[in-house]
């Protein structure tokens, strides 16, 4: 079974778009963290944080 990290990641911020939630948060990779900082340079999503919460880190 493969799984696709963008479009996941993608699928949760619109999720969390259409129920309002101030934020979204996920699992870190490099990848998810440049779509978000291109997300944020295109005014798609206002900031993106990158989380260390002990053993992985998470993206919000």
């Amino acid at each position: 079974m493969m799984t696709d990290p963008v479009a996941d990641m993608l699928t949760r911020i619109r999720n969390a778009g259409q129920a309002k939630h101030k934020w979204v948060d996920m699992p870190v990779s490099k990848l998810k963290v440049e779509v978000a900082r291109l997300l944020e340079e295109s005014h798609f999503v206002h900031t993106h944080k990158v989380l260390e919460d002990g053993r992985f880190g998470v993206l919000r």
